[in-house]
């Protein structure tokens, strides 16, 4: 449920932390199971979770599902699958339990109907039966009139027959807040000093369903589990006085508020899920971007990079140093651009700094998924996987980049597909290059098991050598256009990982199979062999 832009923005210096209570300060996340999780969640989760875990308290996972309309029930499942795979875990939530169960809000609704109650026996709510139809229309009268738009209080002080008689009529009443005229409408947070919003309408906490609004949803949940601070994005900031003013009238103490700036696009928009995949938070991992990279790039949204001992910028940091060095002073109010090109780079960074077995894991479950390997693939084809992955952990900057430089090295030889433009731009030498290396190739010897290989074997240094005499000081032709038509001929395509080594791990059977092959899709005899 979304609530109308902000109003001005702050207009005094940050508050103080204020002191955490016995336990330690609990913070939580409350997304809407209504679609694929948006990146906005985790963002929100890494900034409550952070500080949870800094000052030593909880962050609590509450499932805000009163929205029938817009419910969709495999989008639980996909938050805790995505929330999980980045790390970002809750100490109570529905699916793990805890002392203030239960933790979607379906399942809570004998909860909020005392607090409904106070609120229409003190004065503060009222019935409202004005028909669906009949709120539209006063909506375009009010547009039309250039009017604020809002409730005009049409069942304000009446009974259910008196309003019966009257048009736009409905049988089951939601229940309103009654506004004050002297409503507070600022409020102090904690990210950006006092904060005035626009003075709240009458709005809706009980639909015709029986469940509540987020409005009363929230603050009595809040209230119930104990919640000291609620961090949320600033879109927020609007409702704040409607939950400062409930929390009033039932006696209740408010949080902290800590209002987040929203991620926006390149356009300056609010990051849609409509409009850019990146919104959806499954969509990091369907593309081949690592956990620690996503957790890091969500941070340095909002939040400066770390310093080193000579004053300069460290992009690159993990959830426990942001962790140590957090401060909520330091959050951005500016809302951040989701640039792609900063997260290909600091995904590139975080790949690179992975220990080979954990790069070569991470590859499997893609490499399976686009058919290159499959489910239980042999130890023969993991340890060549393991060899490739040291070739191509510098050239990647997504994991899913891996399979077009990795299929080649499992495709049969006389199965790879060679890229025909590739082979169109080879240079007309081509075919006297494939014969000067498969004749340097021929004489060298597979490698011994277990003694050190010396220059006579079919290594990637000894590979180098006789290659380079034969073509590059054989034939006189420059190193940077030597080898491109054995690149083609073993990969398949122009841009390959480094060529020796590839030729090392396919050996030297493939190799020859495969100069071989490309070289007799030209005129003239190919090499004998």
């Amino acid at each position: 449920m979304s609530d109308a832009p902000t109003g001005p923005g702050p207009t005094t210096t940050t508050p103080a932390t204020p002191a955490s209570p016995e336990g330690g300060p609990r913070l939580r996340i409350a997304p809407s199971p209504t679609g694929d999780p948006h990146v906005g969640t985790a963002y929100m989760a890494l900034f409550n979770r952070a500080y949870a875990r800094q000052q030593g308290g909880s962050f609590v996972l509450r499932v805000e599902d009163t929205d029938r309309a817009r419910f969709d029930p495999t989008s639980e499942q996909q938050l805790y699958d995505t929330l999980g795979w980045l790390g970002l875990t809750w100490d109570e939530g529905p699916d793990v339990g805890g002392p203030h169960a239960p933790y979607r809000q379906s399942e809570r609704l004998d909860t909020y109907r005392p607090y409904v109650e106070k609120l229409l026996a003190d004065g503060n709510a009222y019935h409202c039966w004005c028909s669906p139809q009949r709120l539209a229309e006063m909506r375009e009268r009010q547009q039309k009139l250039k009017q604020p738009t809002g409730y005009d209080r049409t069942c304000l002080g009446k009974t259910r027959e008196e309003r019966a008689q009257e048009p736009g009529f409905q049988e089951t009443p939601v229940v309103r807040m009654r506004i004050p005229d002297d409503a507070p409408t600022s409020f102090e947070d904690l990210i950006r000093g006092t904060v005035s919003a626009p003075r709240p309408d009458d709005q809706v906490i009980l639909k015709t369903d029986g469940f509540p609004t987020y409005h009363l949803a929230v603050v009595v949940d809040d209230h119930e589990m104990g919640i000291t601070h609620v961090v949320r994005g600033e879109e927020w900031i609007s409702s704040t006085p409607k939950h400062v003013l409930l929390h009033r009238w039932l006696g209740l103490t408010p949080p902290v508020f800590a209002h987040m700036p929203l991620l926006r696009d390149t356009d300056r928009s609010k990051i849609s899920k409509r409009r850019n995949p990146a919104a959806r938070l499954t969509w990091f991992r369907e593309e081949g971007y690592l956990p620690e990279a996503v957790v890091n790039f969500l941070a340095l949204l909002a939040y400066p990079p770390a310093k080193n001992a000579e004053g300069e910028d460290v992009e690159q940091f993990t959830f426990d140093e942001f962790v140590e060095r957090f401060d909520w002073r330091l959050v951005n109010t500016v809302g951040p651009v989701f640039d792609m090109k900063k997260l290909d780079w600091l995904n590139g960074q975080w790949i690179r700094d992975l220990e080979l077995k954990d790069l070569t894991a991470r590859l499997l479950p893609v490499l399976v998924k686009d058919g290159i390997l499959t489910d239980n693939p042999t130890l023969g084809q993991l340890g060549r996987l393991q060899d490739v992955a040291a070739l191509i952990q510098t050239r990647i900057a997504r994991l899913t980049e891996a399979s077009a430089l990795v299929a080649p090295f499992y495709d049969a030889d006389d199965a790879l597909v060679v890229d025909e433009e590739a082979r169109a731009k080879l240079s007309p030498d081509a075919p006297a290059v494939l014969d000067a290396a498969i004749a340097a190739l021929e004489p060298l010897q597979e490698p011994p098991s277990f003694d050190e290989p010396g220059p006579q074997h079919f290594v990637a240094a000894a590979i180098e050598a006789a290659l380079r005499a034969a073509i590059v000081d054989g034939m006189g032709i420059k190193p940077k256009l030597a080898f491109g038509p054995l690149r083609v001929a073993v990969s398949g395509q122009r841009i390959s990982p480094p060529l020796f080594e590839s030729m090392e791990i396919l050996g030297k059977h493939s190799t020859l199979a495969r100069l071989r092959r490309l070289r007799a899709t030209y005129e003239g005899s190919p090499a004998e062999g």
